[in-house]
């Protein structure tokens, strides 16, 4: 902890990095890739039956960019995709970005109250949807809350929907009041087609491009404004860091509609010639497995709950993965056992850790492919190149190296701002310019960063504070549990007492003592939880995050428990 100088060293790390920035917008950086790698595959798309080469990318890219110039959008305008994974999402995204409109991706889990305050906060002129995933009807949802469709000409005019003007269908058939995405392309002229050419002279990298939604888990999610710079640089960075090269096949589960897969992913398969790999709509272990196995890819992607149910698929020994290198395992904290078992039965040798946020686009921290193994498997890593990172105390000093307090992060990563709330970013955003993320964290010495929790979602028992991550971690070492989250819950005597969701392997069943059993004497009395209960599953975003809140939530329900002082300034 100290340095040669025997002062203790503080917890503040930034990368230096030979390699520079990249100081060009998302569409000139695209063009360059395309005159590079002109004929390797740059999409493929499982589902759709789709297989282009950047030069095929391309022609289609700029045909859907001018044919949005040619319906009226202009630069600087919102349009909004609520869609599940497709060639049409990628085209979009590289489309917006070389006309400079700016892509708001919107949940594809939202329901109506959510769609219309993500249409109306962020100002959508337009709306490319798909026609329906899962149990979600999206046109349906659409008409109903703009039922000026049936009627709509030109342009939509709708009362409760007063920004947008088009519908766009992901569809073959046409659909009354709606627009077909392929009638973009189709609706391209010569002078759409120069003005896209004369734009790209006049677009800045520090322009907005790109409107995500927050998944907050109180009040309206939030809409973190990005630029190209912000999310060009994270996905290259995050490549470098996979040491990603245009003879790598990339496959990616992960949703597009969130920074792991269209900037991690898409923005980091371009900027090194990789083939992005789409295997289905949604998360299907088993098309993963097939596809993988099938285009012979070389790294993959996910939350840990995604490779713990590709582990787990009673189809897995009949698929060769064994072309697997690499890969990224984010968005959630990600279980020790996890990482060792992806890294020997999915031949991930060289997978990292990668932690982050939207707000930075998204990636802080990652570890290196050769990174020991005990600190892959323990730590997110080491900062990112070109940014900076402290640790703090409640106070806003900061703290000594191995010693817990909030992780903020500082440079060219870091968000605009949120759209249309000043107040907000506030909140989150200081005058020096660094991003507080509510993490708790620990740096060590040697510059590695360790999560330790939200700070929301640390329990204060009797006094004594308790992470949660940390009970997650030794449960996960019970031969028995495949998963655990660890939540607290308030207590008339302690303030709060510890809460624990099991998912138990295949096959097995526990009793509540038997954990507790297997807790004693390993960890100490006040981290062993209280309440203990087995589920077939957690609530989950559609990214894979585990919604604490609601197992908090469900779990008061079924206790007849109410806040207390303690508890509710813990959840805070």
């Amino acid at each position: 902890m100290a340095g040669e100088s025997g002062d203790i060293l503080p917890s503040y790390v930034h990368g230096a990095s030979a390699t520079r920035l990249l100081g060009e917008t998302i569409g000139a950086h695209f063009d360059r890739a395309v005159a590079r790698w002109a004929e390797r595959d740059a999409l493929i798309v499982r589902h759709q039956d789709v297989r282009w080469s950047y030069a095929e990318l391309r022609r289609r890219v700029d045909a859907v960019a001018a044919g949005l110039l040619a319906l009226g959008f202009g630069r600087g305008d919102p349009i909004g995709i609520w869609s599940p994974n497709n060639a049409e999402w990628a085209l979009l995204q590289f489309a917006t970005a070389k006309a400079g409109m700016i892509l708001v991706t919107i949940n594809p889990a939202y329901r109506l109250t959510e769609l219309e305050y993500a249409l109306n906060l962020s100002r959508c002129k337009g709306l490319v949807l798909a026609r329906s995933f899962r149990s979600s009807n999206y046109v349906g949802m659409l008409r109903e809350l703009a039922p000026e469709l049936d009627d709509a000409g030109e342009e939509l005019h709708a009362a409760r929907l007063p920004h947008l003007r088009r519908a766009i269908v992901i569809a073959e058939a046409a659909e009354p009041g709606f627009l077909r995405f392929a009638d973009i392309a189709a609706g391209a002229t010569a002078t759409a087609a120069a003005r896209l050419a004369s734009l790209g002279e006049s677009l800045q990298f520090d322009d907005p491009i790109n409107v995500q939604f927050t998944s907050g888990t109180t009040g309206f999610p939030k809409g973190a404004t990005l630029s190209h710079h912000n999310i060009l640089n994270n996905g290259f960075f995050t490549g470098e860091a996979i040491r990603l090269t245009e003879h790598d096949r990339l496959c990616i589960p992960v949703p597009l509609y969130h920074c792991f897969g269209m900037v991690m992913g898409n923005l980091g398969c371009i900027t090194h010639g990789a083939a992005m790999v789409y295997p289905s709509e949604g998360f299907d272990p088993l098309a993963v497995l097939q596809t993988v196995a099938e285009e012979r890819c070389t790294a993959v992607y996910g939350v840990p709950t995604m490779f713990i149910a590709e582990l787990d698929h009673s189809d897995f020994s009949a698929y060769d993965v064994s072309s697997l290198r690499t890969g990224i395992m984010a968005g959630a904290p990600c279980p020790i056992e996890v990482m060792r078992r992806v890294m020997e039965r999915m031949h991930l040798r060289e997978i990292t850790i990668a932690y982050g946020m939207t707000e930075t686009s998204p990636v802080s921290f990652q570890s290196a492919v050769d990174d020991p193994v005990e600190r892959r498997v323990s730590t997110v890593g080491r900062v990112h190149p070109h940014t900076e990172v402290k640790i703090i105390d409640s106070e806003g000093r900061i703290v000594p190296r191995g010693v817990t307090g909030e992780l903020c992060t500082r440079g060219y990563s870091v968000m605009l701002g949120y759209w249309d709330e000043e107040a907000k970013t506030r909140e989150v955003l200081d005058a020096a310019g660094w991003m507080h993320t509510g993490d708790l964290a620990t740096i060590d010495a040697e510059g590695y960063c360790a999560i330790v929790g939200r700070i929301k979602d640390l329990v204060i028992r009797g006094g004594e504070n308790v992470y949660p991550r940390e009970v997650e971690e030794f449960l996960y070492r019970h031969p028995k549990v495949q998963a655990a989250q660890v939540v607290g819950v308030p207590d008339a005597r302690y303030g709060e007492e510890l809460c624990a969701w099991l998912r138990l392997m295949p096959g097995e069943s526990a009793e509540e003592e038997e954990i507790r059993a297997f807790c004693r004497g390993q960890i100490a009395h006040q981290k062993i939880p209280r309440y203990i209960r087995f589920v077939d599953e957690f609530p989950m975003t559609v990214t894979g995050k585990v919604q604490k809140f609601i197992i908090r939530r469900r779990m008061m329900e079924e206790l007849g428990l109410q806040e207390s002082g303690p508890a509710a300034s813990a959840e805070g």
